[in-house]
């Protein structure tokens, strides 16, 4: 009972004060305690006070501020969400978040459905590390422009919380970073989605093909506007956050991980200059190596951009290298200065291991024709007992070819 866990939840410890109880009896043990009703009733009434005092609290908008800036009661706050079912929805009242449309203020759930449009039936958030990060984010560039109001979650817990709170006084919260977006479209929206998807088939099974096991799979977009191309997960599956916070702790599944991070799709931009040009070169000549490279680059680029990061950045880094030189139109053939000296034939050049040899057969003759000829001559010169001395012939020395040639000068 020192940290008081059968009288107040883990979320609210950060609350200090006194309990005054008449129910319960002078004269008991640790054990009676434990299995007392008393203790329920007052753990009970302790949320239900907190509560109602965060409620009050939160009418008050500036001083409420203060307090949701305060990390201890927003991290408390978010983790009553993530562990009591019970309260659950008195707490995602006291949730605040930035928004496409608040500014600088934060907002509340009950505000932001005060805004939703009439043939707007989800909540939209995306998580992220910083507010500047997703409000730049490609992810939101479509539901902005239809004008619907996006919820930035920027704090790591976010991604805890909205795994339990899946939706809010009967609005359901959707992700726009996550595959299956729905955005409220009219007839004529609805026949244009459905000839770019027949439009550009082909690409989306070339670039399939390419990427093969890195993407689960590529479609159409209906979410981007000034992006060619980006990165979104499965319904069920991590997000790019969520997987930097994973990767980040110390004690984690790699097997949960390996399952979770695997299910990638990319989305093609069909209205995007770059997708359109690409898909005329894949037309053109689906073996192209260059159409191959793009495929890649573009993959890579939208990794990053999405917020995940690359197994093989050196691999990513000569890509752009190269996409540089050929920008200023340096050729791959063309040595630097440094590189050139550093390379140049050096005055006196070592002889090669077998050098020898090259020079002894460059009339055709090798060295071991040369011993054979020369055999008889050795045999004759030491029965004649005549001095064989050792020469250096040709840089080589060879104590029996030199001993050879001796004896052959002689005779001729």
């Amino acid at each position: 009972m020192d940290n008081c866990e059968e009288l107040i939840p883990e979320y609210l410890n950060f609350v200090r004060g006194v309990v005054d109880s008449e129910d319960l009896p002078l004269n008991i043990s640790r054990e009676m305690l434990q299995q007392s009703k008393i203790l329920k009733v007052i753990r009970k009434n302790i949320v239900k006070k907190c509560l109602e005092l965060f409620a009050e609290l939160a009418e008050d908008k500036e001083n409420y501020k203060k307090l949701y800036e305060d990390g201890v009661y927003l991290l408390c706050n978010m983790l009553g969400i993530h562990e009591d079912s019970q309260n659950r929805k008195k707490l995602s009242e006291l949730l605040r978040y930035h928004s496409s449309q608040s500014g600088d203020e934060t907002t509340s759930l009950t505000e932001y459905l005060t805004r939703m449009k009439e043939n707007q039936k989800s909540i939209y958030y995306i998580t992220g590390e910083s507010k500047d990060q997703v409000a730049n984010s490609a992810f939101v560039e479509r539901v902005r422009k239809r004008g619907f109001e996006v919820l930035y979650m920027t704090e790591p817990i976010d991604e805890y919380c909205v795994q339990q709170l899946k939706e809010f006084d009967g609005k359901s919260l959707v992700s726009v970073t996550k595959e299956g977006l729905e955005l409220p479209e009219d007839e004529e929206e609805k026949k244009k989605m459905e000839e770019d998807k027949a439009n550009f088939e082909s690409l989306c099974k070339l670039m399939k093909e390419i990427l093969d096991k890195k993407v689960e799979k590529v479609t159409v977009s209906n979410r981007l506007v000034s992006s060619p191309c980006c990165i979104v997960t499965s319904t069920y599956g991590w997000t790019a956050n969520m997987e930097r916070i994973m990767k980040a702790q110390a004690l984690r599944d790699n097997s949960t991980m390996g399952y979770m991070m695997a299910k990638k799709h990319l989305e093609i931009n069909p209205d995007h200059p770059i997708v359109e040009t690409l898909r005329q070169k894949a037309d053109a000549d689906k073996n192209d190596k260059a159409v191959k490279d793009l495929v890649i680059l573009l993959f890579e680029t939208a990794l990053l951009s999405s917020g995940f990061s690359l197994d093989d950045p050196q691999t990513h880094s000569n890509r752009i290298y190269r996409m540089i030189k050929l920008g200023l139109g340096i050729d791959d053939d063309d040595v630097p200065t440094e590189e050139a000296t550093s390379t140049a034939v050096p005055d006196e050049i070592p002889p090669l291991e077998g050098d020898g040899e090259d020079d002894a057969s460059r009339d055709g003759v090798t060295v071991e024709e040369t011993r054979e000829e020369n055999g008889e001559g050795l045999s004759q010169g030491h029965n004649d007992g005549e001095d064989c001395s050792t020469k250096l012939v040709d840089g080589v020395e060879d104590e029996e070819l030199a001993t050879c040639r001796a004896h052959g000068q002689q005779k001729g």
